[in-house]
């Protein structure tokens, strides 16, 4: 291997280190109950509440599309009335919590790297450090918190909103028959697939949180160095979820014996 792919590999590896010692020092310091609850109420405000309308037209016009989708194809082989059974369980296992964690991602995880970022370059966080305050304490557990809280709470919005809305199209729009869509959707739709889907959501809220607040905190000086770890949150936040999720998928359906 080259030089440069050498040194590729040893700085990925030593991120992923520098990641996995902020996660374990954060979780620690999570369970010590270290986390103030103004700080954790706004981060909540500010994560969950303020992300809801992108999440919520997300899973509804996600829902309209798959349920449109799902019945042109069924239609040929006159199964129309399993289309809202399809839409349940992707929004419920897939579709709900990957599309929710993106979007998150975009918004929140941006937001968080930016902001740590302007403290760490106009030395805001060596000042908490100088007040014998750990920065981890006070800047990473309260967005680590409430990510874990506030996703899988939008998570369950964007399953709802999603299934509503595929109802309306199936049914209004698309004229399946109402009580066998729903007999489908019910009989096919358990519980352990909305299970799947918020742990799903939580462990990418987690995600989100951690990313955004290490590029925060590892941002380059200056304007430009902000910028770049902002950049940088939003898309490994974004692949992070999208590689969880194929091995959250295996793991979870082994442990909920789905076949």
């Amino acid at each position: 291997m080259t030089t440069s792919t050498n040194k590729w590999i040893s700085e990925w590896l030593g991120g992923l280190g520098r990641v996995t010692l902020l996660a374990r020092e954060s979780i620690a310091s999570l369970f010590t109950f270290k986390v103030a609850g103004k700080d954790l109420l706004y981060q909540v405000y500010f994560i969950g509440v303020k992300s809801q309308s992108v999440v919520l037209i997300t899973g509804a016009f996600t829902g309209m599309v798959l349920a449109a989708q799902t019945y042109f194809q069924f239609h040929k082989v006159g199964m129309d009335t399993a289309t809202l059974a399809v839409v349940g369980v992707s929004m419920c296992s897939e579709l709900g919590p990957v599309l929710t964690g993106l979007m998150v991602a975009g918004r929140v995880g941006a937001a968080i790297a930016a902001e740590i970022g302007t403290m760490r370059v106009t030395e805001q966080i060596d000042a908490l450090r100088t007040l014998a305050t750990h920065p981890v304490d006070y800047i990473v557990v309260p967005r680590l918190a409430a990510c874990v809280i506030a996703l899988p709470l939008l998570t369950a919005e964007s399953i709802a909103m999603g299934i509503a809305a595929g109802y309306m199209v199936g049914v209004h729009l698309l004229g399946i028959d109402a009580a066998y869509a729903w007999h489908n959707l019910v009989r096919y739709t358990g519980a352990v697939d909305v299970c799947i889907g918020l742990i799903k959501a939580l462990i990418f809220g987690g995600l989100v949180a951690l990313v955004g607040c290490y590029k925060g905190m590892s941002c380059g000086e200056g304007a430009e160095g902000v910028g770049r770890a902002t950049t940088e949150a939003v898309v490994y936040s974004s692949i992070s979820i999208l590689i969880a999720n194929f091995f959250l998928t295996l793991v979870l359906g082994k442990i909920f014996n789905i076949t």
